[in-house]
């Protein structure tokens, strides 16, 4: 086996790429229902920058390994391991620390993937999609023609939330920050682009024709929400899931009161806490088989070797990305 490195941390800080290092380290033995995984690839979310500047909402014990998602392959079996074979490409047990080239893990854990998709794509599979998935479906019953409305729609949930929505005929506003992005969330089939601004309300029924939209999916937080809030019809919802922005959620009394508007939040790591494995398995079953038959995807911006674990945390952190940083901790 390859030397083995991982990116860990013992410390958390303002500035993430500053607190964290590739570093070699050793696995212990195998026990009996065990095997080794070689990471393939794992995506530095949001979520994680934030657990390194110790701003998230669930923060694990010091030291860590980065990352909480990503794709390998079984590479080795331990005693009476029979529920998974060597070679087999497998989703990686979600909050596990994937920054690192090989990690062990419990068969049972682990959600087999087919084999003929894009790594990259499918080490995404954990945190992203899943979200989308579920503001689609958990919230609001949304019918083929209805509207929905989502900020940071250049994000990747943002992206999962236009092509999944397109699968089922829904309908779709799709806020972004700078004219930059706007291009790029048409070309994945965003049904409507507006630049976020205090004319949102007006920008959005000039291109909707005043259509009813029935739920707003928020990722920023702060006056943002006001604004998608502002958009919505009668007794519709907003469920915010992010704050990009670093501020609170703002809502006005006339949405709350005289629209009847309700807010909700959502965060995957409870959905994880709450669902059974089956159901879990079940939904993964069905973005993996989208993903590779090539009818969901996400945009990757750029991937890294382990060793440049700064660097790529440093990627991650800064704006204007025009896609995920991805570690392909085997490649360099």
């Amino acid at each position: 086996m390859p030397a083995l490195l991982q990116a860990r941390y013992a410390e958390r800080g303002a500035v993430p790429q500053a607190v964290i290092e590739a570093v070699p380290f050793e696995l212990p033995a195998l026990k009996a229902g065990e095997v080794v995984l070689e990471v393939l690839a794992a995506p530095i979310n949001p979520s994680d920058v934030l657990t390194l500047t110790g701003q998230y909402g669930s923060l694990p014990p010091l030291p860590a390994v980065g990352g909480n998602e990503g794709v390998g392959r079984v590479v080795e079996l331990g005693p009476d391991t029979t529920a998974i074979a060597v070679g087999q490409v497998v989703l990686l047990p979600v909050g596990s620390g994937t920054w690192t080239t090989h990690m062990i893990a419990e068969a049972a854990r682990l959600i087999a993937l087919p084999d003929v998709a894009d790594y990259q794509q499918l080490s995404m599979l954990a945190v992203n999609p899943p979200t989308a998935a579920l503001l689609l479906s958990d919230f609001v019953d949304l019918q083929p023609g209805d509207w929905i409305i989502q900020n940071a729609a250049n994000s990747a949930v943002g992206s999962y939330v236009i092509q999944l929505a397109a699968m089922r005929g829904i309908r779709t506003v799709n806020v972004v920050r700078r004219d930059s992005a706007v291009a790029g969330v048409k070309a994945l089939g965003g049904d409507v682009v507006v630049v976020e601004g205090e004319d949102l309300v007006a920008q959005v029924k000039a291109a909707t024709g005043d259509a009813a939209i029935k739920l707003a999916i928020d990722a920023v937080g702060g006056a943002s929400t006001r604004r998608l809030a502002a958009t919505l019809a009668q007794s519709a919802t907003v469920v915010t899931y992010g704050a990009l922005s670093g501020a609170p959620a703002e809502l006005s009394a006339r949405d709350l009161v005289f629209n009847d508007v309700t807010a909700k939040g959502f965060w995957l790591a409870r959905w994880f806490r709450t669902t059974s494995p089956a159901q879990q398995g079940k939904l993964f079953a069905e973005l993996a088989g989208l993903v590779a038959q090539g009818k969901l995807s996400a945009p990757v911006e750029a991937s890294y070797g382990l060793s440049r674990i700064k660097e790529a945390v440093a990627a991650a952190a800064k704006g204007e990305r025009g896609g995920k940083i991805l570690l392909t901790p085997n490649i360099e």
